[in-house]
């Protein structure tokens, strides 16, 4: 059966359209109750139970379906993913609303539907000849879908009597509008709010901690005061925005201070770009990471931003007096230049809350079911949440979601999502780290393991076709100990003419993930392989990045080779890159490819290669550093570990070898040479990879620094200031040029993806090349799997496909490519934070050297050369006397009972693990030298071998 609609549209040009929609309707839709005679097995895919086994509910004993409306999959979808509820009919009228409203809700319900275990069933009510309603006059689009979802129920109800009338089986419409449920009732549809049904499930109390509230009146605190001023509604910020009189942007609480703000503004325009927010009223209930509508203050009230380090800790929940009074630390005698623009959240455009990850914080109060729960996150406020298992989740890290923030609540209302084990244990932790940073982690579907090539695999002369055979080349890999995702491999030999031929030969990726597959898809969103201290997670199956990707020594692999003949001054006299077959001569370390080069009885094929390599890459990296190049410094950290606890016994900086260097130079020439060609050849829609210069403000803190030591560092080209980082050597003191250098990494902009149709400054301006892209590891980034198939097309070795010359795809591409790196750098750190507690856990006290990286109001930042470990010395302690403090921002120094710090100065701290606060556990320090009377601690003899770590060290000492 056909419906249609007819409408007339007026176009662009001033003409009339008449647009004709054919809606079709049709018998033979499934109802999804197995054994339906009705339906005759129509439906395919996940079906509903033929006699629900769910558990009973004191409402409706009997057997039934549930059928939900539009709002309670919008907010109670993490009810509805509990594995108690099951046999659920999800309407496509609901469907459609969610898809719209919002997109993770929607990918959620949908992977709900393909649980097979879970029993949802899709009713294609639209389509269906007797569930179908048109929209009646005078009826909006809301009440039409809520009486197309009652029809649909009703319809059900009817379907199912004819299926078996003995066994009773209905189907019960789950809605919290009460209009809605009111009007069902009336037509004789089971109906209850979600709360009702929820409560009535005796044999599963803990759902109803899983209840979003939603009536924020109800969950109102009885004091009713009102803390915080009224959003405006969108229309109202909307308006505002067009008008110049707010401004729109994303708010970015602070990790250092619970009251303070800023938000960076939306748009092209360079005053104003980023605007500070102080206090609670001004944050108003703006969420870290929402979009808001900001209103300006004028000048005079413009503030600076604040150097006092502030945690939100208070028991008292709605102690908002409290609150004023640590405002007023805030206010700092400042000079002008310092003010920056100020202003105060007025409306919310878009909440972007997800599931946060944290602590229960129980209640004093005995019985209370009412709790506050501390996020991990510190820029997340703490939220309140009902739950009756709070004793049970005491001293574990649990998910909570929040559901809304009233005017007169300090604190946002949530409620509990889900257990997930244990504070401190490793699984646990990993966990929320992999959660709070947003890492894809669960394990690679079916759909996409299905795309992935049948094993036994092997070469076939398919595969041959357009590619070069160069397994007789003598290539060999460089890499770190232990890895198994090996992306590139190196040759380098001499032609006859006497140049030398260079080949970087990188994974072929490209071939096994062809474009739009769930197995590019999931890559895709993936982004990039996130690197933990002791656990890897995959940008692609394992199959590709440990084996059939791998370039492993003598096994036959897939590659992209980009191949330059030299001079024997690393002069490049030509370029060709080509699909290539590889056979790997040896999988070397950087330790055993030194070994090789410095040793002098081997001379086989492969040493020689690598020592040609070597010598080239030598003057390649002293060109590149008098083009301007920076060579800066960041302390990484290796721990060693218990091959039986796999808990960490040693913590070393990373030792840096010569070989490390050769294989990042001809990797930056790879994939300098491949974004020239990407770009010759797609002007529009090459990716690329840029690195702004920083504003000359970044650098204040590094000149400031190097001025208090009698330095002077230029900062007005890359080149000067890579020369004036040359220059800034003391004999007195070694370690002072590392630490300038890790200064100036702070100082720098974040590098990002970008698509060359949508920008035009193309500069990396820490590598000192006009052009760049990344091209070398495939397997572990996706960006680079997007260049192959650009590359590939441009020399005609692979087809092309629309989005792949769609330059909006692309820079969306990007914007996700930049997100999924910035947060695998994020999740990469916390790990190596976790890992450092852990090994200070053990260890005991120590006391250890550190230099002074930044000063703060009310403390010092310090770095620990031995361990490339960085904390803070407070000053300034709950309950003890506080000390004189003088604070300079000029110098910028630190003067505490008469003794001055300075940026670099020397100091001796001792470190231990603070396991105070179970959610934050931390690295503390402590001044021990220079000794200042009530602030430096004397140093104890450690406990550590008194307790079970030290044992474990003994059995390590045999």
């Amino acid at each position: 059966m056909l419906k249609s609609k007819t409408f007339l549209k007026k176009t662009r040009a001033g003409g009339v359209m008449k647009i004709v929609r054919e809606h079709y309707l049709r018998d033979d839709i499934g109802c999804g109750a197995p054994g339906c005679t009705a339906c005759g097995g129509a439906h395919g895919g996940p079906a509903l139970e033929p006699r629900p086994q769910d558990p009973a509910s004191s409402l409706w004993p009997r057997p039934h379906y549930l059928l939900p409306d539009t709002n309670v999959l919008l907010h109670q979808i993490d009810v509805l993913e509990d594995p108690a509820i099951r046999n659920v009919i999800v309407l496509q009228t609901v469907l459609q609303e969610v898809r719209n409203r919002s997109a993770p809700v929607y990918k959620r319900i949908r992977d709900v539907t393909n649980n097979q275990e879970k029993h949802f069933y899709t009713f294609t009510n639209e389509h269906h000849r007797e569930t179908y309603v048109e929209q009646e006059q005078g009826e909006n689009a809301n009440d039409r879908n809520d009486r197309a979802i009652r029809v649909a129920a009703k319809w059900y109800n009817e379907h199912l009597k004819k299926m078996s009338a003995e066994n009773q089986l209905q189907v019960i419409f789950i809605t919290n509008d009460r209009k809605n449920k009111e009007k069902a009732v009336e037509e004789g549809i089971p109906a209850f709010t979600c709360e009702e049904y929820v409560k009535s499930l005796t044999a599963n109390p803990e759902l109803i901690d899983r209840l979003a509230c939603l009536s924020e009146e109800g969950k109102e605190i009885e004091s009713g005061k009102i803390i915080f001023s009224e959003h405006l509604p969108l229309s109202k910020l909307q308006q505002g925005i067009k008008s110049g009189i707010y401004l729109q942007g994303t708010f970015r609480a602070s990790r250092e201070n619970y009251l303070e703000a800023t938000v960076w503004i939306h748009g092209d325009t360079e005053e104003n770009k980023e605007i500070i927010l102080q206090g609670l009223k001004h944050l108003n209930r703006a969420v870290h990471e929402d979009i808001v509508a900001v209103e300006l203050f004028p000048k005079s009230q413009w503030v600076a931003p604040s150097s006092v380090v502030l945690q939100d800790e208070g028991q008292n929940e709605d102690d908002v007096e409290k609150e004023e009074e640590r405002e007023c630390m805030l206010k700092t005698a400042v000079n002008e230049k310092m003010l920056k623009p100020t202003g105060r959240v007025v409306g919310i455009i878009k909440r972007n809350w997800r599931p946060y990850c944290g602590m229960l914080s129980k209640s004093d109060i005995k019985e209370s079911r009412r709790h506050l729960f501390t996020p991990a996150d510190r820029r997340i406020p703490r939220i309140r949440i009902e739950t009756r298992q709070a004793s049970t989740l005491e001293g574990r890290r649990i998910i909570v979601a929040i559901d809304g923030w009233p005017r007169n609540s300090r604190y946002p209302n949530g409620h509990f999502v889900k257990n997930l084990g244990d504070v401190g244990e490793k699984e646990t932790e990993t966990e929320v780290l992999l959660l709070e940073h947003d890492v894809p982690h669960q394990p690679f579907s079916q759909a996409v393991l299905s795309f992935l090539p049948k094993m036994p695999w092997s070469i076939t002369e398919k595969d041959m076709k357009n590619r070069e055979d160069l397994r007789h080349l003598c290539v060999c890999s460089v890499d770190p100990p232990g890895c198994t995702d090996i992306d590139d491999a190196l040759h380098c030999r001499e032609l006859k003419n006497g140049n030398l031929e260079v080949g970087v030969h990188i994974a072929d990726v490209s071939h096994f993930i062809r474009p739009g597959n769930a197995l590019d898809q999931e890559s895709a969103r993936r982004g990039t392989t996130v690197y933990l201290c002791e656990k890897r997670i995959d940008m692609v199956p394992e199959l590709l990045s440990s084996n059939l990707c791998s370039l492993r020594c003598n096994v036959d692999r897939l590659a992209f080779s980009c191949i330059w003949e030299m001079n024997h001054n690393a002069e490049i006299l030509k370029t060709r890159f080509t699909k290539s077959v590889i056979n790997s001569k040896a999988s070397l370390t950087y330790a055993e490819a030194q070994m090789r080069i410095d040793s002098a009885t081997m001379n086989d094929d492969i040493t020689i290669s690598l020592r040609g390599l070597n010598k080239l890459a030598k003057i390649l990296k002293k060109r590149r550093i008098e083009n301007g190049a920076l060579t800066l410094s960041s302390p990484e950290v290796r721990f060693h570990m218990d091959s039986e606890t796999h808990d960490p016994i040693d913590l070393q900086t990373k030792e840096l070898r010569e070989t490390n260097s050769m294989v990042e130079e001809f990797m930056l020439l790879a994939n300098i040479s491949v974004a020239k060609k990407i770009h010759e050849e797609f002007s529009e829609h090459a990716l690329l990879r840029k690195h702004p210069a920083p504003p000359p403000s970044n650098y204040e803190i590094l000149v400031k620094a190097a001025k208090s030591k009698n330095l002077d560092i230029k900062t007005d080209t890359a080149k000067s200031l890579a020369e004036s980082l040359d220059r800034a050597e003391s004999p007195a003191f070694p370690y002072l040029n590392t630490l300038l250098r890790i200064l100036a990494t702070r100082c720098m902009m974040q590098a990002v993806y970008f698509c060359s149709g949508m920008d035009n400054d193309f500069h990396h301006y820490g590598l000192a090349s006009p052009i760049y892209t990344h091209f070398t590891s495939p397997i572990r980034r996706y960006a680079d799997i997007i260049v192959h198939r650009l590359l590939a097309v441009a020399i005609g070795a692979d087809c092309t496909y629309p989005e792949l010359t769609d330059k909006h795809k692309l820079a969306d591409i990007c914007k996700n490519l930049n997100f999924r790196h910035k947060m695998a750098q994020y999740a990469q750190r916390a790990s190596v934070a976790f890992h450092t507690q852990l090994f200070f856990k053990s260890k005991g006290i120590v006391s250890e050297e550190a230099y002074i990286l930044f000063v703060r109001k009310n403390a010092i930042v310090v770095l620990i050369p031995k361990y490339g470990l960085e904390g803070t010395v407070f000053f300034e302690e709950k309950d003890k006397p506080k000390p004189h403090l003088i604070y300079d921002d000029e110098i910028p120094s630190l003067q505490i009972e008469g003794i001055v710090f300075h940026v670099f100065d020397k100091v001796k701290v001792k470190i231990m693990l603070d396991s105070s606060n179970l959610q934050h556990q931390k690295i503390r320090m402590a001044l021990v030298e220079p000794q200042i009377p009530g602030i430096s601690i004397p140093i104890e003899p450690s406990n550590a071998d008194l307790n079970e770590p030290g044992r474990k060290k003994r059995k390590f000492e045999k």
